[in-house]
């Protein structure tokens, strides 16, 4: 059964280029009892966009940025390795597209019946499944990273996405976004649960067990209170 849940950003209506957000019309849509992605806050842009967007595929997007899972996974599990720094400076390979045009049409592709911009073209090749039951994101979708990469390129421009962590004030920056230590966690989280699908059988790919291994065995205080 396929059904839709109103969350009104109001905020973000008419807004020019408030990304990944519009794609909506100003709601998330929810479909076989799961939302993908999800709004989550930050400090200095309210609620902002982040998560999986197609199951076989672990790139997420953050608003109008795109990396890879595998990417984000490393930083975190770079982060969890220093011992308490004052600040904490990397960057991850990723992509950048402005016009939300371009992102195109979460929903429209989602039900098979609008497929625009960059999100539209992955539909294409990876559909949403026809099952509900199939609705869970792939382990497997790192190996999908050529693929994805080819067409991302036709819509937006290759970036380093600069990756920020000030222990003491317990802020990550990701690009232009800001996050409160807590905050940050829940991204953490979502990854490591495979986002609200949720990994298939539970089987997570082994970079994102490496991720939880390393933060378990962080001397850092950053990490303190996440649950897995």
């Amino acid at each position: 059964m396929i059904f839709s849940r109103v969350l009104i950003i109001k905020k973000y209506v008419n807004h020019p280029l408030k990304g990944i957000n519009l794609l909506f019309s100003a709601y998330n849509v929810k479909k076989c009892g799961e939302i993908m992605p999800l709004a989550f806050e930050s400090v200095n842009h309210g609620q902002v966009a982040f998560g999986f967007f197609n199951i076989d595929t672990d790139m997420l997007l953050l608003e109008q940025y795109f990396f890879f899972a595998t990417e984000f996974c490393t930083l975190v599990g770079e982060l969890a390795r220093v011992s308490d720094p004052h600040i904490f400076v990397d960057r991850m390979e990723g992509y950048q597209i402005s016009e939300r045009e371009l992102i195109g049409d979460l929903m429209g592709a989602i039900y098979g019946i609008r497929y625009t911009g960059f999100i539209g073209e992955v539909y294409k090749l990876y559909p949403f499944p026809k099952m509900p039951e199939a609705f869970k994101q792939q382990p497997e979708g790192y190996k999908n990273r050529k693929t994805i990469e080819y067409i991302i390129k036709e819509f937006g421009n290759q970036i380093d996405i600069e990756f920020i962590a000030t222990t003491r004030a317990g802020n990550v920056k990701i690009g232009e976004y800001e996050f409160s230590r807590l905050q940050f966690l829940e991204l953490v989280r979502y990854v490591w649960q495979g986002g609200y699908p949720g990994w298939r059988d539970e089987v997570r790919p082994e970079y994102v067990m490496r991720m939880k291994k390393e933060i378990e065995e962080s001397r850092s205080g950053f990490f303190n209170g996440i649950i897995f």
